[in-house]
């Protein structure tokens, strides 16, 4: 149309119609300013989708049937491109919360950080609560909490495990050990880290207690073989040896033989209630579950124990804010585990100025019953606090090193834990957790 306006008024000047012009200035004018209008939307349109693609924005649609024919056509194409990224970027999200949802389902605490910054992309529910951390912007943040757990991760090489010990930021500091692996991946330019850690906290405690209770049923039977047949031998010959003395063997030599023989005997029978104290290690598979009531269970401890505590000059401090703790326990076995305990914690304060203990209770966050046994004595060193759940070890001279090992089993019959905290000259406590 705007070639034809042009061409009439050469037409109009031969044919001498000069008026004809001044009708047709209005008309060039209306026809230029559409023309421009119209590629000026279509520049717009162009502009609003570029717009849309950069933002990621597919949800915008661009009408088709009130627009000139030549939009329609670049409108029909915009709405295609749209709807397929649409339909891609759908995908690429019901993807990620899928991955999103099996990370956070999965037991294994997951964190991917970034090589170059430390900067943490992700890190699922399991490893906060693991770490006991609300949030972590970037895996240096751990080194403030765990310095050596945070070595552990940078020195880790990828597709290598490692056992480590992590230290929650719990105020009791507690300690987990778990199973760390690695790979190192790249996106976009950055290399990443993925790190896997894995709770085998109670795994390990459970495959120790087996192998322990192996050992000793092997050992036991050895022991009691042997010394048997030896109690009964010497029993034997120190009365045939008292029936023979009117056949003319000096009374010098009798006595000789009794005494050595009378040793033997004893020694034996020492070594067979040693191995029947050992033994008792594996007896106890089995519990009389009942409710205890933690401040009855603190009382009765106070009365037991307070003769001996008064005579060593010894404060029992008990803190028991909510009196209606209880838990599921056999109430003796529980018993024995405290005495114990007690009993270890008087011996670490003989030396203290103000010899204290304390008794406590509480409900953690997570609803598990703790009871902890802390005293103000000398405390032990790392390498005494690695070994004192071990059968047969013992710090004291007199010692026969089996009750922490059977307050483990106990404990760990009643599906809790029990974990040391201690440091040379600031005391030691015993934590029990339950539930």
């Amino acid at each position: 149309m705007l070639l034809l306006t042009l061409s009439i008024p050469a037409f109009a000047i031969v044919k001498g119609w000069s008026e004809v012009l001044v009708f047709l200035v209005p008309v060039l004018i209306y026809q230029v300013i559409e023309l421009v209008r119209f590629l000026r939307q279509a520049q717009l349109e162009m502009q609003q989708f570029i717009e849309s693609v950069h933002y990621r924005d597919f949800s915008r649609y661009f009408d088709e049937k009130h627009a000139y024919s030549d939009l329609q056509v670049l409108r029909h194409g915009f709405n295609q491109i749209n709807s397929t990224f649409k339909t891609i970027s759908r995908e690429k999200e019901t993807q990620y919360h899928n991955l999103q949802k099996i990370i956070e389902l999965v037991d294994t605490g997951m964190m991917s950080y970034n090589l170059e910054s430390g900067e943490v992309v992700l890190i699922n529910e399991s490893l906060k609560k693991l770490l006991q951390v609300p949030f972590m912007k970037t895996v240096h943040a751990l080194a403030a909490r765990d310095k050596e757990l945070y070595t552990e991760i940078q020195q880790l090489p990828p597709g290598e495990t490692r056992i480590a010990t992590a230290h929650t930021s719990h105020p009791e500091r507690r300690t987990i050990k778990i199973l760390l692996s690695a790979t190192v991946f790249e996106n976009d330019g950055s290399k990443y880290k993925l790190v896997a850690f894995q709770n085998i906290n109670e795994a390990l405690d459970e495959t120790e207690s087996k192998a322990w209770q192996k050992l000793l049923n092997v050992m036991t039977h050895e022991i009691m073989n042997s010394v048997a047949p030896i109690s009964s031998l010497a029993d034997t010959l120190k009365n045939r040896l008292q029936a023979s003395t009117m056949q003319g063997i000096s009374s010098h030599d009798i006595e000789d033989l009794e005494v050595g023989i009378s040793t033997i005997k004893r020694r034996s029978e020492g070594l067979l209630r040693f191995a029947e104290t050992y033994r008792n290690l594996n007896k106890i598979t089995t519990l009389n579950l009942d409710t205890v009531y933690i401040k009855e269970l603190f009382a009765n401890l106070q009365r037991l124990m307070q003769p001996t505590l008064a005579q060593k000059n010894i404060r029992l401090i008990i803190l028991l804010k909510d009196t209606d703790i209880a838990l599921q326990a056999d109430a003796n076995l529980l018993d024995q585990v405290l005495i114990n305990l007690l009993v270890n914690a008087i011996e670490a304060v003989k030396d203290a100025s103000e010899p204290e203990i304390t008794l406590s209770s509480y409900i953690t966050p997570d609803r598990k019953t703790v009871i902890k046994v802390a005293d103000n004595g000398a405390g032990m060193s790392k390498e005494v606090q690695e070994k004192i759940f071990i059968p047969f070890f013992s710090t004291k001279k007199q010692g026969s090193g089996i009750g922490l090992s059977l307050c483990k089993q106990i404990v760990m019959l009643h599906r809790g834990t029990i974990q040391v905290q201690s440091a040379e000259g600031e005391g030691t406590a015993f934590i029990l957790r339950f539930g």
